[in-house]
């Protein structure tokens, strides 16, 4: 059950219902700039996804539009789905080499 209206501690926020003096949201949804010197790690992962191996590109600034239009990219590059989860990508199968020389013609640092 939702908290709907509480006198004691103000307006909520309909989104994360915490006080909206002190909304979370808020916080969550800050963007990071963007460096100049970009180091991506990358690593392969397999746990609770039923054997399934995914790329996790990881390291890279907090900044939604950058990490969205990085993973459409890297999506399109390796023919593959994905997503993005906080602030990291995720890749379906094992794209670790090709990942390495597409972000390293970028410019970025490729670790992992």
């Amino acid at each position: 059950m939702a908290l709907v209206y509480s006198s004691g501690k103000g307006r909520m926020c309909p989104v994360c219902g915490w006080p909206q003096n002190n909304c979370q949201c808020s916080a969550r949804n800050q963007t990071a700039a963007i460096p100049d010197r970009i180091v991506a790690k990358l690593r392969l992962e397999t746990k609770g996804r039923g054997g399934k191996a995914v790329t996790v590109v990881f390291g890279l600034p907090e900044n939604a539009a950058f990490l969205k239009t990085l993973c459409q990219e890297l999506k399109r590059a390796c023919s593959v789905g994905g997503s993005v989860n906080e602030a990291t990508i995720e890749l379906q199968g094992d794209q670790r080499d090709r990942l390495r020389t597409l972000l390293a013609n970028k410019g970025y640092t490729v670790k992992g």
